[in-house]
């Protein structure tokens, strides 16, 4: 059914700093109020058209993507929320391109959020927002799943790329 190797065991689960749609939110949040507080000038295009349509595309996009990887998730019956143990190893479906789709699909959806919005912080908190992503949340997810199944997860870290 797309899974592998699920274990009986209960490892515990992978510990980040904050679940990743709070992250999301949080530098949505923040970047709106610096917005207000300290305003940037934007490089986009004023036109409305381009930039809701291309803001729109990406959160259709995004939202595309984060509900293929739940879907694999829900079919495999291990849970979504990274604070709950994972009863099985998903390697098909979306998550035979990318390790996190769901994450792959939130970034879309808060570059599409910052770019119908016109927000340069929203934009600009892009890159600090993936760097903790990467080295907080998702290099202990990783950690997890490699203790949690093994050689299984190495194999699969080996055929499918982190985000794309």
């Amino acid at each position: 059914m797309g899974s592998t190797d699920q274990q009986a065991n209960d490892a515990p689960v992978a510990r980040g700093i904050a679940r990743p749609p709070l992250l999301y939110l949080a530098c949505l949040f923040l970047g709106v109020v610096l917005d207000r507080v300290l305003p940037l000038p934007l490089i986009l295009p004023e036109a409305a058209l381009f930039r809701w349509t291309l803001g729109a595309g990406l959160i259709v996009a995004g939202l595309a993507i984060m509900a293929a990887g739940i879907r694999n998730f829900s079919r495999a019956a291990t849970p979504v929320r990274s604070n709950q143990p994972v009863r099985a190893l998903v390697t098909t479906g979306i998550h035979g391109w990318s390790r996190n789709p769901i994450y792959v699909g939130m970034f879309l959806l808060y570059a599409g959020i910052g770019i119908a919005a016109r927000s340069p912080w929203v934009l600009v908190l892009a890159l600090p927002l993936l760097i903790i992503l990467h080295y907080v949340v998702v290099a202990r997810e990783e950690a997890y799943l490699e203790r949690r199944f093994g050689g299984s997860y190495r194999d699969y870290k080996a055929r499918v790329r982190r985000w794309l």
